[in-house]
Parts: C-alpha cells; sequence; structure tokens
C-alpha cells in the first residue's frame, strides 16, 4: 500500500485490499473514501470487502464512485461534503490516487490559492494540470474563458519583460505582443542600495507601469495563476485564458520573508530593515545615520538570491558612513553569510577583503538566519559548517540588515516550465525552454547559472529577441547568452569594485583596464553605477535600445 499525504486532513494511494485496513487504523485514520467503481478492473476487490474490513477496524467508509476521465463539479461537491461529514484524517483511494487527488482538489478551489492546491498535489506525485482551469476558476467547470490571443505573451512587466518586449518590437514592429502583469508600478531596484546608503531618494526609483510599456505593446493587467503549455495556453485569474504562439516567461523572483520566523511581524521596526524593500530602503538609512553605538548584523540567505553582492553592499556603505563620522570605532560589524566564501567570483575578493578590514567586520560563514525576535533585539542562525553537526546560535543587535531568502514565485514552482527546484527550466545558452520548443524564458525566474542581475536581463533580453526572431523565420537560434552579470561593489561613497563576469565565474569587462579596472575599487565606476546607469536603464534597456548589450552570435544551420 501506497500512501500519499496531501493534506492533514487527506491521504489518498492507488487500490487498497481488506488487508490494509488495520494499517489503516493504525496510521490513525478514521474514515476511508472510495472514488473507484466496481469492476473497473478484473484485479479489483469489491468495495463492500473493504467496507466490511473497515467496519470491523472502527473505520467509517463512503462509497463515492467516480468515472475514470469524468470528475464532475457535482462529485467535486459530493467530496467536500464527505470530507466535512467524516471523521478525519480520511484516506481516500481510486486505480491510481489521482482522481481522489483531483476532487480533493477541486473541493478546495474556493477555499485555497490555486498555487497551494497544484503544490500539494505535486508534492503527493499527481499532475493537476487537465483541471488546472477549474481550479482557478473556484472549482467549477469555465463556462466562458473569454480567450485573447497574441504572437508573444510576456509574463512578467519587470526589467526583463519591458526589456524583452521592447526589443522585439525594435525588430519586428508589427509583432502582436502582449505583457501579463498586474503591478501598477515599476521599480528600479538596483537603486535600492544607494537609498539605504543615503545617495538616492526612493521616489526616484519608482515609475507607473503604464509609462513604461513600449508602445505597441499591449498590456494584460492581471495576476497569472498557471500555464497550459500543451495548449499554448497562459491561465489568469478569474480563470480567463490568454493563448500564445509563442511565450517568454519572466516574472522574477519571490521574497520568502515568511521564511524566517518572526521576521514579518517585525520588519521596519525594532532595527530590522532591508533594502530588498522600496518602503524598507530609506528605513535602512534612518537606523545607519542614527546609530552611534551598538551591533549592526549583516545577514546573506543561501543562494540563489538576486545580487548576490547586495547584502554586502549595505554593510560597505553603512560602514563608510559611520567611518566618516567617526562614530565606527563604537560599533560591532556582524556580516552573517549562509555561504562559505564572500564573493563567488575570486579576483574581486582581495578588494573586499580590504575594506572588511577596513570597517573591522566579523565575517561569519555558514550562518543562515532562521528566526528574529525584534522586540528583544535577538536573532537566531543555524551554523552548518562543512562535515560538522548543524548548531544554532543567539546573537543580540542594536540593527539588523536582512537579505530575505528567494525562491521562484508560487505559481512557477508547480507549473509544468520548473525544473525540480522550481525554476524555469532552459537551455542556458539559447535561454530557450528544455522542454517547450516555443517558450523562452530570462530573467531571475529561470535556472541559468548566472548572477540574478538587471545587468544580466540586459543582456539576456536581446538573446531572446533575436533567437525568437529567427524562430519566427523558420531558423534555428542565432543568439548564445554567456552568463554576463554584473554586479557594482559599493564599497564605499564614491567608489566602487565593477565585478562583471559569466558563466564560470570568467571576467567579463565592458571597458579597458586603462578605464576601469574591476578588481579595484575605482571613482569611475562609482559614477558608472550613480550618474550612468540609471538612464541607461531608464532609456536605454527600457527602450529597446541594447547599449553594452550585445549578444554573443551562434551559426546559423
Amino acid at each position: 500500500m501506497e500512501t500519499r499525504r496531501i493534506s492533514d486532513a487527506l491521504s489518498v494511494s492507488p487500490q487498497i485490499t481488506a488487508a490494509d485496513i488495520d494499517d489503516l487504523a493504525k496510521a490513525g485514520f478514521r474514515a476511508i473514501i472510495c472514488n473507484r467503481p466496481d469492476g473497473e478492473g478484473a484485479d479489483q476487490p469489491l468495495y463492500e470487502e473493504i467496507e466490511t474490513a473497515a467496519r470491523n477496524a472502527g473505520i467509517e467508509a463512503r462509497y463515492m464512485p467516480v468515472t475514470s476521465g469524468k470528475v464532475t463539479d457535482e462529485n467535486a461537491d459530493d467530496f467536500a461534503t464527505a470530507m466535512r461529514e467524516l471523521p478525519g484524517p480520511v484516506f481516500a483511494y481510486c486505480r491510481t490516487g489521482t482522481r481522489c487527488a483531483t476532487l480533493w482538489s477541486l473541493s478546495q478551489a474556493e477555499v485555497l490559492d490555486s498555487a497551494e492546491i497544484l503544490a500539494a498535489t505535486k508534492s503527493a506525485g499527481y499532475d493537476m494540470a487537465g483541471v488546472v482551469r477549474r481550479i482557478v476558476n473556484g472549482g467549477k467547470t469555465p463556462t466562458d474563458t473569454g480567450d485573447a490571443f497574441y504572437d508573444v505573451v510576456i509574463v512578467g512587466g519587470g526589467a526583463a519583460g519591458i526589456a524583452v518586449a521592447a526589443s522585439l518590437k525594435s525588430r519586428k514592429p508589427d509583432l502582436d505582443v502582449a505583457i501579463i502583469d498586474p503591478a501598477d508600478i515599476h521599480y528600479y531596484q538596483p537603486g535600492w542600495t544607494m537609498v539605504g546608503g543615503g545617495i538616492f531618494d526612493a521616489a526616484t526609483t519608482a515609475k507607473t507601469m503604464g509609462s513604461l510599456i513600449p508602445k505597441g505593446v499591449h498590456w494584460v493587467k492581471s495576476a497569472v495563476a498557471a500555464f497550459e503549455p500543451d495548449d499554448n495556453a497562459v491561465v489568469l485569474d478569474g480563470c480567463r485564458v490568454v493563448k500564445y504562439q509563442r511565450l517568454i516567461v519572466c516574472p522574477g523572483i519571490k521574497l520568502d520573508w515568511h521564511a524566517v520566523d518572526g521576521l514579518v511581524e517585525t520588519l521596519g521596526k525594532n532595527g530590522v530593515t532591508s533594502n530588498y524593500r522600496y518602503d524598507l530602503a530609506p528605513y535602512t538609512w534612518e537606523l545607519v545615520s542614527g546609530m552611534k553605538q551598538g551591533r549592526a548584523i549583516f545577514t546573506q540567505p543561501p543562494m540563489p538570491i538576486k545580487c548576490a553582492g547586495a547584502p554586502q553592499k549595505a554593510m560597505y556603505l553603512s560602514g563608510d558612513h559611520w567611518h566618516k563620522s567617526g562614530t565606527l570605532k563604537n560599533i560591532d560589524i556582524q556580516f552573517n553569510n549562509a555561504g562559505g566564501v564572500l564573493f563567488g567570483v575570486k579576483d574581486y575578493v582581495p578588494a573586499l577583503e580590504e575594506y572588511v578590514k577596513k570597517y573591522d567586520a566579523d565575517l561569519n560563514f555558514f550562518h543562515n538566519l532562521v528566526a528574529v525576535d525584534g522586540a528583544a533585539k535577538k536573532a537566531w542562525f543555524d551554523v552548518a559548517k562543512p562535515d560538522t553537526e548543524v548548531t544554532r546560535v543567539e546573537m543580540e543587535f542594536d540593527m539588523m540588515h536582512v537579505c530575505p531568502p528567494q525562491v521562484a514565485p508560487d505559481f512557477i514552482r508547480v507549473s509544468p516550465l520548473a525544473d525540480a527546484a522550481g525554476w524555469v527550466d532552459v537551455d542556458q545558452s539559447t535561454l530557450r525552454h528544455a522542454r517547450y520548443d516555443n517558450i523562452w524564458s530570462l530573467g531571475d525566474v529561470m535556472n541559468a547559472p548566472n548572477a540574478k542581475t538587471a545587468a544580466a536581463a540586459r543582456m539576456q533580453a536581446p538573446t531572446v529577441a533575436d533567437n525568437i526572431i529567427a524562430d519566427i523565420a523558420g531558423k534555428s537560434p542565432v543568439s548564445a547568452y554567456n552568463g554576463y552579470g554584473s554586479c557594482p561593489l559599493t564599497v564605499e561613497r564614491g567608489k566602487i569594485v565593477l565585478a562583471e563576469f559569466g558563466y564560470g565565474g570568467v571576467l567579463l569587462p565592458s571597458f579597458p583596464k586603462w578605464v576601469i579596472d574591476g578588481t579595484k575599487p575605482t571613482r569611475a565606476a562609482w559614477l558608472l553605477k550613480e550618474k550612468l546607469l540609471p538612464p541607461v536603464y531608464w532609456r536605454g534597456m527600457l527602450k529597446g535600445k541594447e547599449w553594452l548589450a550585445k549578444p554573443e552570435k551562434v551559426s546559423a544551420r
């Protein structure tokens, strides 16, 4: 007997026999539902045999047969009623367990988010792709899908989405392109480090989404609930369906604040802040500029995260302010990194270590933030050093800058597009999906082993655009992404270590060494970050002007 847990209230399995009932009773199940009609298979015991054994074991049983492949709305309603009436936990079975999982999914559609339902069934080994529209539609069969159709649909209106839309339109103006995104505001997120350092005003990093959507591109202002790649369809909240010839997936990354116990309750107060949120970056500067003594902790979670240098950028700019204001000697800086190195590309580490030394910061590797009590000014870290048991340590703080754990968005993780870790599965060179030839992905959500930065998306957008235009013409991919990413490490106000690298940590500088030597802190790199990159972003990247973003070419076959 193979028991698969779907929720605290329900487990399901393929066909059972009367001999399995005692084991179910010992496991604590108090009710059984049979969703398989008698006589469906030659080797199938009758329901009456199961019911008799269940009664003898003190378990309530209910016969609710459902024809394979024909789960009706009434079936789902009846299943929901049974789940309310029967004592729990409940065990349900059919030939494979799929009908039971489907009934549960539809019965919970008005109670749980569709991503929660898909995640629960996926973890139990059941694919609900065939009923995803019904789940999104509250468990009922849609009567009007309200379909729209576009040549190219782009999921996500962040840096990657708008840039690739602009790049496509610049290559083929008559292409019918739509961006799906529910947000009203678009943010220049690389600027939030500077906001937290007291250099940028937060308002300069935000513009209305409507002002940035490229001319001629449709804006579907809605959230995506699910994907149906076999039908070339995207299902929106409310069960509207948008169909496409080609799909680009770039909804960004999810900041998983809830993964740290107590963090959500204390963010923005009690000295706990983060430059990873627009509304909190100004609080970072408020804390830094007002701090005269005490302990400041800066955290970095396990990879992958967007802009892997951002947690230490916050530390450097804070340390620089305290150094210049004469208070550094009274401040204990702790950098708690879940990883084992300061920066993943070794060529940049010596320059960074000099600043760690300058600010007298302690580097605590393999320290992962797991809980925080803001009112008590205490944080807990799991220390997982190689070849040792995990230990938990407590640290007090006066200020703590948190970089949250990060995962793919829920609707991506449970979709057919995801790899085993939840990221969109692509070829790391062409950025085409590994299984679906008419789907591409770029930005933070895909699984290529590159740094998740805006600069990476700037390079990826023309690569994807080139390859889609080639695909429309019936050609093989013509452009290759080399893994380029850039991380301007703000080591002090006025100087930056400009890290630029590709796959495997290969250095990919944009400028000759005599202009900017990226392995050393330079004033020129600071001017690039402060003065040039914002207009490059707003007026170049999002407008289809591919400055500093020429992709590598591959031979067409």
